[in-house]
């Protein structure tokens, strides 16, 4: 039952999205494409839960939980994190990288594994752009994980997803 419905949705998904591939087609691959759509739909739950958790949860002010303070800007971070993590797994193992033949367990690990170098890439950001160039941290975030989807999209169709004996090759 849990397939079916998977698969049920999957194919909407991809209906969905291969309506819009047709102007592209010419300059991106269809998988390239489907990444970009479903990456960028991640994107955009990330960019709302930010700027809801940043405005409305922490409110501009420093989490302290007693032994550790957080400033609201990692905080957000910190909070959001699971959430954009696992509907982002979802994304990509089920629309942009199906074809992985690699088991469930091994992607999981190895899209962490990317999820977290991404996760230090926009801390190290968030800490530069607010911290020391007094960039707002919403507008901050927004730069940063768009840096942070094109290394992500080669780390997971060339580690993450890829095919078992898949060797890397020149993209589109």
């Amino acid at each position: 039952m849990a397939n079916r419905v998977k698969a049920y949705i999957q194919k909407k998904l991809w209906a969905f999205i291969d309506l819009f591939y047709p102007p592209f087609r010419r300059f991106f691959s269809l998988q390239f494409f489907r990444y970009g759509f479903s990456g960028g739909a991640n994107l955009v739950i990330d960019w709302f839960l930010y700027f809801l958790i940043y405005r409305f949860v922490f409110k501009g002010e420093i989490w302290d939980l007693g032994f550790i303070a957080f400033t609201p800007h990692i905080a957000t971070l910190v909070l959001k994190w699971p959430i954009v993590f696992l509907t982002g797994f979802w994304l990509q193992r089920n629309i942009s990288f199906s074809e992985s033949n690699l088991k469930w367990g091994v992607q999981m690990a190895r899209y962490f594994i990317v999820t977290m170098c991404n996760t230090f890439m926009v801390y190290g950001g968030l800490k530069v752009f607010v911290e020391t160039l007094h960039i707002d941290a919403v507008l901050s975030n927004i730069i940063i994980s768009i840096a942070a989807a094109l290394f992500s999209y080669f780390f997971n169709k060339y580690f993450s997803f890829r095919k078992e004996n898949q060797k890397p090759e020149t993209d589109e």
